[in-house]
């Protein structure tokens, strides 16, 4: 077992459960929750390497023939085109947010956000915690439903998709378990709106998206951290609407820190800082890359995939310091000039500076950039 790893997992829940009734200086509090974040789901996106080696073909040797004739798994991995366009959409969709805020009723679009954030948020919750539950065994994992549902449609592929559409389902007991408790979850946060709640829901999504999607090679990804950090720069320096937004937007975009566990007497409410989850998943993609390249370098084997294997970690050890100290350096000019600060205005550089600077003392540069997870464009090289 990777003790680093469970100290991060047990310090996740922690620093949730004491933050409640213990007031923890917010800079240590933001910093050993980001950093526990970070490192425990750059760590489980090492499944990918499994589920990246089914999509090129190989085939398992640990499962049975049954386990393994069936279709691989499809893992998201962002393209060049994507990442380019990525701070354009983005910043579209930002805009959008605060248009709505602007000229319509802020809690009408808070109700309509919150429905969606509390549906989104209920298959996170849900993903984090079905494989907790399956770890007792028994029922939880012997105990499963299945069903083949393919439905054929008329409607052209680029409205529809391609026919037939595929609605079969694979359950444990585990997952049933766990989305029922995710779906009450929801369905209290929609009512409550408490910050605990809150930062359940924007761990989850953090821990599932860095675990589940691929940047597909270096190169990608520092082209989608060099457009956000001027994306960044922008909104954050040039106009008042990514503040507004955070601030106006009442849904899990964000993890808040409390400052102070005495409520206002005026408002009744707690003071709060908060960290968009942009500024966690975005680097947190790229340090998980990181790590599966040195996963990669190291020769670790795809099956099957051990989170807990040892095996040297350069690049993702500096890269993570790097963010670490990006982060510190982001609240220290934050707290010193009293004003919201961009923090990929910080976090990129140190996290592109970090793994360059690493492939440079290894003369490993070449080997970084030739890195690639994209299946797809490596199948057709094969072919």
């Amino acid at each position: 077992m990777n003790p680093l790893l469970a100290l991060s997992n047990a310090s996740i829940f922690l620093l949730w459960i004491s933050s409640q009734y213990i007031l923890i200086p917010y800079v240590i509090h933001l910093l050993l929750l980001v950093t526990s974040i970070l490192y425990s789901a750059c760590h489980y996106s090492l499944t990918l390497r499994e589920e990246q080696a089914l999509g090129r073909g190989e085939v398992d040797p640990t499962k049975s023939k049954e386990e393994q004739a069936k279709p691989p798994p499809v893992t998201e991995t962002l393209r060049t085109e994507d990442a380019m366009q990525f701070p354009l959409v983005g910043s579209a969709s930002l805009f959008g947010l605060y248009c709505a805020f602007k000229f319509f009723d802020k809690d009408t679009v808070n109700l309509i956000l919150s429905a969606y954030f509390a549906l989104m948020g209920c298959g996170a919750v849900t993903a984090t915690f079905s494989p907790i539950i399956a770890t007792f065994g028994g029922p939880f994992t012997s105990v499963n439903v299945a069903k083949e549902i393919k439905i054929k449609h008329p409607l052209p592929a680029f409205i529809g998709g391609e026919s037939p559409w595929d609605l079969s389902f694979d359950f444990t007991l585990a997952d049933i378990v766990a989305f029922l408790g995710s779906a009450a979850f929801s369905v209290l946060y929609f009512q409550k709106k408490h910050w605990v709640m809150n930062n359940v829901m924007g761990i989850c999504f953090c821990l599932k998206g860095i675990e589940k999607f691929s940047l597909g090679t270096y190169k990608i990804g520092a082209i989608l951290l060099v457009g956000l950090f001027f994306y960044d720069i922008f909104w954050v320096f040039g106009t008042d609407v990514m503040v507004t937004v955070a601030k106006s937007l009442d849904g899990p975009i964000k993890i808040l820190f409390p400052r102070s566990l005495i409520p206002d007497a005026v408002t009744g409410k707690i003071e709060l800082s908060l960290l968009g989850l942009g500024d966690i998943v975005i680097p947190g993609f790229f340090l998980a890359l990181l790590l599966r390249f040195d996963a990669h370098n190291a020769k670790v084997s795809y099956f099957p995939t051990n989170v807990h294997a040892k095996f040297p970690k350069p690049y993702f050890h500096t890269a993570l310091i790097g963010y670490i100290i990006g982060m510190g350096v982001t609240m220290f000019v934050m707290i010193h000039f009293k004003a919201a600060q961009p923090a990929l205005l910080y976090l990129v550089p140190a996290c592109l500076g970090s793994s360059l600077t690493t492939a440079l003392v290894r003369g490993e540069m070449k080997a970084l950039f030739a890195y690639s997870e994209e299946v797809e464009e490596e199948n057709e090289k094969k072919d």
